[in-house]
């Protein structure tokens, strides 16, 4: 302690704020990786079990038994989850047995391209909004809404075989293509 500062205080403070951003530095670096880890698989699931990975899974390091809420890396998964939600490269819908499903923006022409051979309103956009009272608020936008016109472009240009192949045989696709009045 110094006369300056004889509780201590500041060094408490410095320390705390070194843990702070050796925190924050660590949730930057957790986050980077759950964007690198969707962008290298292209579908992920948020969380649970399917026919694609699951990013609170890739985050705890290990398959998670029951919630994932519980698990030691929740706040990671929540924080990470959230930045992946909030991100304008992520598609978030239910495409994998309605549960909640991440789309890399690189397959948006091959999903667009399938979307009447898949099941309606797997292609429905969610969002979360923050409200003002600090709530949270699922806001939705039907298919195909949500499509930028340079995707919808690319998805014209595309094969059925060519957006076919860009999934593999896990995609749920119908072999009866659905017209607009099926849908």
């Amino acid at each position: 302690m110094n006369s300056a500062d004889p509780k201590g205080l500041f060094i408490d403070r410095a320390v705390r704020n070194a843990r702070q951003v050796a925190d924050m530095q660590q949730d930057d670096s957790s986050i980077r990786k759950a964007f690198a880890f969707v962008e290298e698989h292209g579908v992920v699931l948020e969380s649970g079990r399917g026919p694609v990975p699951s990013l609170a899974d890739a985050i705890a390091g290990e398959l998670i038994r029951g919630s994932w809420w519980g698990h030691q890396k929740g706040r990671d998964i929540f924080r990470a989850t959230r930045a992946i939600r909030d991100s304008s490269d992520v598609l978030v819908c239910r495409l994998i047995d309605g549960k909640i499903t991440f789309v890399h923006r690189r397959l948006w022409p091959a999903l667009v391209r399938l979307a009447d051979r898949l099941e309606p309103g797997t292609l429905i956009a969610i969002r979360e909004k923050h409200t003002a009272s600090g709530a949270h608020k699922l806001v939705t936008t039907p298919f195909p809404r949500w499509v930028p016109v340079t995707i919808r472009e690319a998805a014209r240009k595309m094969s059925e075989t060519e957006a076919r192949n860009s999934f593999g045989d896990w995609l749920p696709i119908s072999h009866r293509r659905k017209t607009a009045r099926s849908r």
